[in-house]
């Protein structure tokens, strides 16, 4: 004897379409899971990014502080011999200045230069200096 599919009641449909309905839910919710910790793994992986671009920007930092300490400390270093010999060449100056008195003979004593007396003002227009972004790597 064949056997014939039993109909089929409301209530039976109605529970088939629940039983749908969660496997449904429950797969969303796997999916849902997954995007957030793929997102969740790009963050991360965009945080070590950053940080290990901002250890390197430091690292820049740190290498144009030094070179400007050294430079300014060079800087210092040379207008203080700037001065020095400013100051040897006024009483050179004087020393021939008082030959020349003593001696009646005229000898050529040059003038102090201007940029010696005053260094921020330069004898020449200011140029300025190119520069890329290679100029401090060190």
């Amino acid at each position: 004897m064949a056997s014939k599919p039993l109909p089929t009641s409301p209530g039976s449909d109605m529970d088939e379409r629940k039983r749908k309905r969660k496997l449904s839910n429950r797969e969303s919710a796997r999916r849902s899971r997954m995007r957030k910790q793929q997102h969740l793994d790009e963050l991360i992986a965009q945080e070590k990014q950053l940080q290990d671009e901002n250890k390197k920007l430091r690292q820049m930092i740190d290498g144009s502080s030094q070179l400007y300490i050294n430079f300014a400390s060079e800087n210092n270093v040379l207008r203080a011999q700037v001065a020095e010999l400013t100051d040897r060449l006024r009483s050179l100056n004087s020393v021939l200045q008082i030959a020349s008195e003593v001696s009646g003979l005229a000898f050529d004593i040059p003038d102090i230069p201007d940029t010696l007396l005053e260094p921020w003002q330069l004898p020449c227009p200011i140029q300025p200096i190119p520069a890329n972004a290679d100029t401090f790597q060190y």
